[in-house]
């Protein structure tokens, strides 16, 4: 498997800006029912892996971000 590469550097402000964009690149992707595996691969898992090393205090890891949120979807798609 091969890792993500990234030509531009971003900075946090950047990467707090576009959190919101990530959440739902997230959240489209366990829609799409793609495996844990496939998401870690993901430059928008990338990116909030780095926001939560940056700023643990202020974004979840990834993991729990995804758990929630498929439990989200999980709970609305029953209804």
């Amino acid at each position: 498997m091969s890792q993500a590469t990234f030509s531009i550097s971003l900075t946090i402000g950047k990467l707090e800006a576009s959190y919101p964009l990530y959440c739902k690149a997230l959240r489209i992707l366990i829609r799409e029912e793609k495996t844990i595996q496939e998401i870690q691969r993901s430059v928008c898992w990338h990116r909030l892996e780095k926001l939560h090393h940056c700023l643990p205090r202020q974004y979840k890891d990834p993991n729990q971000l995804y758990l929630h949120l498929k439990r989200e979807l999980r709970a609305r798609s029953v209804f």
